[in-house]
């Protein structure tokens, strides 16, 4: 499982024009699941990400996390993050969960941090989503 957070001023996700998923500052959360994983694997990720400091205190120091500056989360399933790219030139896709599973730990580990947090909105699995968002720094991290 692979989670690539990118701490953002505003966000939003949308599909067929329609607005599915919407913060303001906080957490853009890309989330890709690779086979072999597990809901031991969303709940460490969930809590991980939830407890992750990539947000400045008064000294400008990456101190605080999502839930101290009461920040969004935004969470959007992405297959592509589970994509083979050490070798070749296109991209292979023989490590991605198959989509059925993919979709239950991806509900699964959502259902987790919203369980941790009030503050969490998601994109929609399998859609081709539109995702728009002001990457703030940029401040970017894989968490795996």
């Amino acid at each position: 499982m692979k989670v690539l957070v990118q701490r953002s001023l505003a966000a939003r996700v949308v599909v067929e024009g329609e607005v599915v998923g919407e913060i303001d500052h906080g957490q853009v959360v890309l989330v890709g699941i690779e086979k072999g994983d597990t809901e031991a694997d969303t709940q460490r990720l969930a809590d991980k990400l939830l407890k992750y400091r990539m947000f400045s205190d008064v000294e400008g120091k990456m101190n605080l996390n999502v839930q101290q500056v009461a920040g969004g989360v935004l969470l959007i399933s992405q297959f592509t993050l589970a994509a083979e790219t050490k070798k070749g030139l296109r991209p292979g896709f023989s490590t991605a969960a198959i989509p059925d599973e993919a979709e239950r730990l991806f509900n699964d580990f959502v259902g987790k941090v919203k369980a941790q947090y009030n503050k969490v909105e998601t994109g929609c699995f399998g859609a081709d989503m539109k995702v728009e968002f002001t990457n703030d720094g940029p401040v970017t991290f894989m968490l795996e």
